[in-house]
């Protein structure tokens, strides 16, 4: 049974008391026709993470929690300044295609008459935005070595950099009647990021696109719709199991009880399905490493190719794995330093390119000979038979050759962290350590361990045969 939602009443019945901006936000709510169920409230307290959204009542699958018009979005098409972008549009493409919603928020952060200024007034300095971005390198290297963060970060990091001197700032100094330099720093530029990372949503594919896209090519100048600042919906937090999603109209965006709610719960959103150094990096969060069911470890394609050189005995070895290597990239199955086979809790979530490259690098030399004579673009192995064999299940059951293969590429991945997986074990397991532990420390825990599980189990599951198997 569907219920719309109903608009609030304004003295403390969708707010805790005592939070002024809080207040001020849902007043604002009011003013601008953005609906709120009298089911709900927002909260600090008893939330997960910072403000949420907490059932005052009893919910039922269907109803409608709030519902938010398009014109109170906020998004280069809805900023006082979208015109000047949108003369200068060309100026202003990159590759992330952030920038006009970028300079969007800089200009309605800092402008007093701004119609988002109750909102943004939530984030006030963006203070409780803690993403690794924010930490000292030392600290992001201590903490989340082998994780894949570090590298993440580094290459964000540098792209704010270039993005804001060579297009974002000279933009800035050619429009000095809405941008100030002084005011619009680097600084708020990264903070803004993070925000946009964090609490943009991006709109979906209509309906018929997203059926067909899987039938197609993918169209190498399509783009994702550009994300845009949702208010409301971002004041939920994220669970993997959650109870709410966000539903897109022509005329309004509304949060939809998934299933029923029971007084006292919070009301959570999703972001989709993330793991947990996924969370960290884009959220500033984690889920609990055992609730959290997409959580993933990556093993890299370099990592499989330098398990290959351990299983490798003789030079005419290692010269059949180049070939081996050559003929992988030229399918497009392996790629550079960035390239990985991901792993779930289930099995593989990369199963066809982990297939291949097991099979082709575990060839002798007159098969690869063979493999490479004919149309390996017409020989692909049926797909249900290729996700059964490297899930959970399936592992065990890989031939000796393959099993060696992927038990040496887990264990160099595992040896990629700082400390094995039984010293994070052991913090875990001490009720007084975490209760000491600050949040980098418990989060960053949170995702090494989580990866660390994963990693291990394909050590486990490939262990038999995998200390006498060679490669040929």
């Amino acid at each position: 049974m569907s219920s719309e939602a109903k608009r609030p009443k304004i003295e403390g019945d969708n707010v805790e008391t005592g939070d002024k901006r809080l207040q001020n936000f849902i007043q604002w709510c009011h003013e601008v026709e953005l609906t709120l169920s009298h089911k709900v409230y927002l909260s600090k307290e008893d939330t997960v993470a910072q403000y949420g959204m907490m059932a005052k009542q009893d919910i039922e699958e269907g109803e409608v929690l709030f519902s938010i018009p398009r014109n109170v979005l906020l998004h280069q098409q809805t900023s006082k300044v979208n015109a000047v972008l949108e003369k200068s549009k060309e100026t202003l493409e990159n590759t992330s295609g952030w920038v006009p919603l970028l300079l969007s928020l800089m200009y309605e952060y800092t402008a007093p008459q701004s119609l988002w200024k109750p909102y943004l007034s939530l984030w006030p300095d963006f203070k409780a935005l803690d993403h690794p971005m924010f930490w000292s390198k030392e600290e992001r290297n201590k903490l989340l070595r082998g994780t894949g963060i570090c590298q993440a970060v580094e290459t964000d990091l540098t792209n704010i950099q270039k993005e804001y001197t060579a297009i974002v700032l000279p933009f800035m100094k050619s429009h000095p009647d809405l941008w100030d330099p002084e005011k619009h720093t680097l600084d708020l530029y990264k903070s803004l990021v993070a925000f946009v990372m964090a609490y943009s949503f991006q709109e979906p594919l209509d309906e018929k696109e997203a059926d067909d896209g899987d039938d197609e090519e993918d169209d190498e100048e399509e783009r994702p719709n550009p994300p845009m600042m949702v208010p409301m919906a971002d004041m939920l937090n994220h669970v993997s199991n959650h109870n709410a999603k966000l539903v897109y109209s022509p005329d309004c965006l509304k949060m939809v009880a998934v299933r029923s709610i029971r007084a006292g719960e919070e009301v959570f959103n999703t972001y989709g399905q993330m793991a947990n150094w996924q969370l960290l990096h884009m959220y500033g969060f984690t889920e609990p490493h055992q609730e959290n069911m997409h959580d993933t470890a990556d093993i890299k394609h370099s990592v499989l190719h330098q398990a290959a050189e351990q299983l490798s005995q003789s030079e005419e070895d290692k010269d059949l794995l180049a070939d081996k290597w050559g003929t992988l990239c030229e399918m497009g199955a392996v790629a550079d330093e960035e390239g990985a086979f991901i792993f779930g809790k289930n099995g593989c979530l990369t199963d066809t390119e982990l297939h291949t490259a097991l099979k082709v690098l575990c060839m002798g030399k007159e098969e690869l000979e063979v493999f490479q004579d004919e149309d390996w673009q017409e020989a692909e192995d049926d797909e249900e038979e290729v996700t059964r064999a490297l899930s959970n299940e399936g592992l065990p059951a890989l031939a000796p050759t393959w099993r060696s293969l992927l038990h040496a590429a887990a264990g160099i991945a595992l040896g990629a962290y700082a400390e094995g997986i039984e010293a994070d074990q052991k913090l875990l397991e001490d009720e007084d350590v975490m209760g000491r532990m600050n949040s980098r420390n418990r989060r960053a825990l949170q995702v090494r361990y989580g990866q660390k599980r994963i990693l291990q189990q394909i050590q486990h599951l490939t262990q038999s045969g995998a200390s006498t198997s060679t490669m040929p």
